[in-house]
């Protein structure tokens, strides 16, 4: 399907562009896969001088439909000029899809107004612009063809995510061993540790990535969605997809973000209702927090841990890693899955239109604690009013039910401190009394961990 509606005016220059957009914006089968896979070596600017071709041929459309209209004798019929008239008409009502450098991709037509109506699209093409109207057109086309392909969409953070990178200068002394190609440890970090001397910096891929990537690749479209520089992101992005099989140009910046210091899919062209997010970062996603699975942040590199006021050594001073079978992508990976097996359950029937995949989320989620009664003790500022807690509305968004007060049907007291009322209640009627982190634990694990790991200490 083409971007743009055919028209009488639509010349090869719109169709041009129109197959451009939608070889950006569309699902690709197999073999077209296999075919753009032959062209990734293609330099990147001969996208811009094609869609430059199409702006030159678009701004001379009006004129070589009147000259086309002239006859031998320079003369122009009646029948001619009323064709010319209604194909005026058509131009002047056009409704605008998008804009290219403030161009209408349809029409031609050059306005000083399209940031009022439409939103960029700058990690597509640096000066797209697409209309609201547009947008929902595309996300629909597209949640047709990825029902038909029976996947959905997932939008990935990166750093402390998929990730982690520090400078050169803010390795510690016993991080030195990573810049050292004869250390022992070499071996084991080969093709997950980077050294980027052109960014003064080393990355290192988080365990189990690469599995993720292409097992998840098999059930979603997927999107890299960061606050980092754009720079920053297409070398991550490579890093994880040299072969551009998984994200290609779905590579989403802190410069496309149409809010400050939040994320949005309002600039992914994916139905909500069909998007799952991957982020260690809550707080940049508070219009979508129903799509979000939060990731236990991954701290490799020592200015990491201090960056989040971590005392202890990070893993690459100790000389370790996350498991690769037990990490936070392998367990996250089998969620993902689960929510897309029960969105495309088959004996829900074959609507698939009609589901959402949010509550196949929540309906995962809220297993983890459900049965649990949790009452808290010294965990909430005082005079805080505890439901509004983000420690309570977790416990609830893992089924858990929670309660300001203890009684027979309490089975969790969660405390900082053994010395207080309800936490030597819970231990006189042999109920269990773990500290707060049992409950980020299970948050991030997606199970029911065992309580006597987490025992509250006595608060000096």
């Amino acid at each position: 399907m083409s971007l743009v509606d055919e028209s009488p005016v639509n010349s090869s220059s719109s169709d041009d562009f129109a197959a451009f957009l939608d070889a950006e914006l569309s699902d690709t089968n197999p073999q077209q896969e296999e075919e753009k896979q032959e062209s990734d070596d293609d330099d990147a600017d001969d996208n811009d001088d094609e869609i430059n071709a199409v702006i030159e041929r678009t701004k001379r459309r009006k004129i070589s439909v009147v000259d086309d209209t002239e006859e031998p004798n320079g003369s122009t019929s009646h029948i001619v000029q009323t064709e010319v008239t209604e194909t005026s008409v058509k131009v002047d009502i056009c409704i605008h899809p998008g804009f290219i450098g403030g161009m209408c991709i349809k029409c031609g037509e050059k306005t000083d107004d399209d940031t009022q109506s439409s939103v960029a699209f700058g990690y597509i093409h640096k000066d797209l612009r697409l209309a609201n109207d547009e947008i929902a057109r595309l996300r629909d086309r597209d949640l047709k063809n990825l029902l038909r392909h029976k996947k959905l969409y997932l939008v990935l953070d990166l750093d402390h995510t998929l990730l982690n990178s520090t400078r050169f200068s803010d390795l510690t002394q016993d991080e030195g061993y990573l810049l050292n190609p004869n250390d022992p440890m070499q071996d084991a970090l080969k093709g997950s540790l980077f050294k980027l001397p052109f960014m003064n910096m080393v990355t290192k891929l988080r365990p189990f990535v690469h599995t993720f990537l292409k097992e998840a690749s098999n059930y979603f479209e997927m999107y890299i969605y960061t606050m980092g520089e754009r720079a920053y992101a297409l070398e991550m992005a490579h890093l994880l997809d040299p072969g551009r099989v998984y994200f290609d140009s779905k590579v989403i910046a802190q410069g496309d973000c149409t809010q400050s210091h939040q994320k949005g899919l309002d600039v992914v062209l994916g139905q909500e209702n069909a998007v799952l997010i991957l982020d260690d970062t809550e707080q940049v996603w508070s219009k979508h927090k129903d799509n979000l699975i939060s990731m236990e942040r991954y701290h490799f590199f020592a200015s990491s841990c201090k960056q989040f006021g971590y005392e202890s050594k990070s893993l690459s001073e100790l000389r370790s890693d996350e498991s690769d079978t037990d990490g936070a992508l392998a367990t996250v990976l089998k969620v993902v899955k689960r929510v897309h097996s029960m969105f495309y359950d088959s004996e829900l029937g074959e609507n698939f239109a009609g589901r959402d995949a949010r509550q196949m989320l929540h309906a995962v989620r809220s297993e983890v604690l459900k049965g649990c009664k949790i009452v808290f003790s010294r965990v909430f500022p005082t005079k805080f009013q505890a439901d509004n807690h983000h420690l309570w509305m977790l416990a609830e968004r893992l089924g858990a039910t929670c309660s300001t007060e203890v009684d027979s049907s309490v089975t969790h007291v969660i405390s900082t401190d053994i010395g207080t009322e309800k936490s030597r209640w819970a231990i006189q009627e042999n109920k269990f009394l773990v500290e707060p982190r049992w409950l980020e634990a299970a948050n991030f694990l997606w199970q029911r961990l065992p309580e006597e790991s987490f025992p509250v200490k006595v608060n000096r």
